[in-house]
């Protein structure tokens, strides 16, 4: 063997040969080396609340992973037979083939249990991640410009996954499910004209049908995943496009991105962070049991029983139907409409696309066409955290109201009385969460503008010679003023008339909602306030001290000598 060649076969091993052959024979054919330099250079910031979209993410891939191996086993058919498996209490009872092949994957098939829960479980916590996930976007303006349609594809996304989560909840046609279908097939059959034979259609004849499993079976594991992966690499696309928001610090601005590269840094963190998510969905899999199909039974039209509630992520829906007030139906021209179910659905189809067109609605409110990549703390949008935390309220009330019946049982109330705090809770509540949580962010402005002119409190007490008290306060640090000064100033719009110098109406009421909207705002410190504030803590601690001279809340008398030389 020459020399060359054994240094060549030191310098490259025999897999680092492999590897770069091959890498150089794809690069030679597809021209991937640029996107892959281009990403794995790419940039992204490093916060705690970025990693609740991996949790959404990771979470997905583990109800990919699960969802294959369930569907080499379970038969979406409602095809009725006898159970003869290996759970002894059921055996014999007439049932679909679908309920007994999802009991046959429980009881008969080795791991088929564990698989089936940890499926569950990734399903409600990718809901669950998509929905925090959502919140943090919205609490931090990360909506704002450019990442508007950004916004629009993460709330189709969180659509997508209840109705994901929905069609596989439905699909072993037990008590539990068909209840549930039940209920959408009453909210189908309440709609004018079309309800009826829509209901007919979708379920293959008057409900239960034959049809319904076979058809939420192709949506749940052919057409929903397939939107929602493409849906998803749109996401992440954007995300890379408009680049990835980053919290005020030193050095942050909203034209560069401050943080680590995604190769290896970023890869070898969400690896880990994919194992960790996977790890934990497998230990609750395996201790906590979920959706018991089992002690529920096949389903049967007849029996309906109290303390039935879907999933968490669909209780909204389930919430608004039974805090709708009695006797809503109205007859016009011969017809019944029932608005006991319509004025349901209507308030959740505004409340629905409010959510989903709000980033444009503030844009048009406040007339800022800026770009904005640095995140606001929540205290600095007032009049958006309330209405966000109003949000929340509501879709809490209506959540809760899914357990109605279990709050009145478990706390021995009269269902009457259950039902009407929570409609109490769902109205006035929402209006009152709403002013004391901007009442409460409006408090932490002043607060943090407090602290940046003045500093923080240091426990440190001296006497002056007039024998007054006076507390030394500590001086904020450069690094920690830049969380706690809001660097962005709004001001209400002002309305200015057309070409024919008038005032439309909607300019009108474009105004007003933006004077609303800035309401009790209060401005950022400016530049000339903070330096005579640090010129006066400088002053401060020239006379007095450093706060850290003495015990904590000591009253020191020696600076208050006028005959002290120190």
């Amino acid at each position: 063997m020459s020399t060359v060649t054994a240094a060549e076969d030191k310098k490259a091993p025999l897999g680092g040969r492999f590897v770069g052959a091959t890498a150089n024979y794809l690069d030679e054919r597809t021209s991937l080396s640029g996107l892959v330099k281009a990403l794995g250079r790419k940039v992204f910031p490093d916060h705690w609340s970025f990693m609740l979209g991996e949790i959404a993410l990771w979470s997905f891939v583990v109800v990919l992973i699960s969802g294959t191996f369930l569907t080499f086993f379970f038969q979406a058919s409602m095809v009725e037979t006898h159970y003869t498996g290996a759970y002894a209490p059921m055996r014999g009872i007439p049932m679909s083939v679908a309920m007994e092949s999802t009991l046959n994957i429980s009881f008969d098939l080795r791991g088929g249990l564990l698989v089936r829960q940890l499926h569950h479980w990734a399903a409600l916590t990718f809901v669950a991640g998509i929905g925090v996930h959502m919140l943090r976007v919205f609490f931090t303006g990360a909506f704002r410009k450019p990442r508007e349609l950004n916004w629009v594809v993460g709330f189709l996304l969180f659509v997508l996954a209840m109705a994901e989560g929905f069609t596989g909840y439905s699909l072993p046609d037990d008590v539990l499910s068909g209840n549930g279908l039940r209920i959408i097939d009453g909210m189908v059959k309440a709609l004018p004209v079309i309800g009826p034979w829509t209901s007919y259609l979708l379920f293959g004849g008057e409900f239960p049908g034959t049809d319904i499993v076979g058809r939420l079976y192709a949506l749940h594991i052919l057409i929903l995943p397939l939107i929602v992966i493409a849906l998803i690499a749109v996401h992440l696309l954007l995300m890379i496009v408009n680049k990835h928001t980053q919290f005020a610090g030193p050095g942050r601005t909203n034209d560069n991105v401050v943080g680590y590269p995604m190769m290896p840094v970023y890869m070898s963190k969400m690896g880990g962070f994919f194992f960790i998510v996977f790890g934990a969905l497998v230990l609750i899999a395996s201790l906590v049991q979920i959706n018991p199909i089992w002690g529920y039974g096949p389903y049967d039209p007849s029996p309906v029983s109290a303390g039935t509630q879907p999933d968490w992520y669909i209780g909204f829906a389930d919430g608004a139907l039974r805090l709708a007030p009695p006797h809503l139906d109205i007859e016009i021209l011969g017809k019944v409409y029932p608005f006991g179910i319509l004025l349901p659905l209507i308030v959740l189809v505004v409340f629905i696309l409010l959510v989903a067109i709000y980033p444009f609605i503030e844009a048009w409110v406040t007339g800022d066409k800026r770009e904005h990549h640095i995140a606001q703390r929540p205290r600095t949008a007032a009049t958006r955290t309330a209405i966000g935390a109003a949000g929340v309220w509501f879709y809490a009330v209506l959540w809760a109201a899914a357990s109605s019946d279990l709050i009145a049982t478990h706390f021995r109330l009269t269902m009457e009385g259950v039902i009407h705090g929570l409609q109490a809770m769902l109205i006035l509540g929402t209006v009152a969460v709403y002013f004391i949580t901007k009442r409460i962010c409006i408090a932490l402005q002043k607060k943090d503008r407090e602290i940046v002119l003045h500093g923080y409190e240091s426990g440190r007490i001296v006497r002056l010679p007039g024998g007054e008290y006076k507390e030394v306060h500590k001086p904020v640090d450069e690094y920690e003023r830049w969380k706690l000064v809001a660097d962005e100033t709004y001001e209400p719009l002002i309305v200015r008339p057309d070409e024919n110098g008038r005032i439309r109406a909607s300019e009108k009421l474009r105004g007003s909602i933006s004077r609303w909207f800035f309401e009790d705002r209060l401005q950022p410190v400016t530049n000339a306030e903070y330096q005579a504030s640090l010129e006066h803590q400088k002053h401060a601690l020239a006379e007095y001290g450093s706060p850290e001279h003495g015990e904590h809340g000591e009253i020191d008398e020696h600076v208050a000598d006028p005959d002290d030389k120190r």
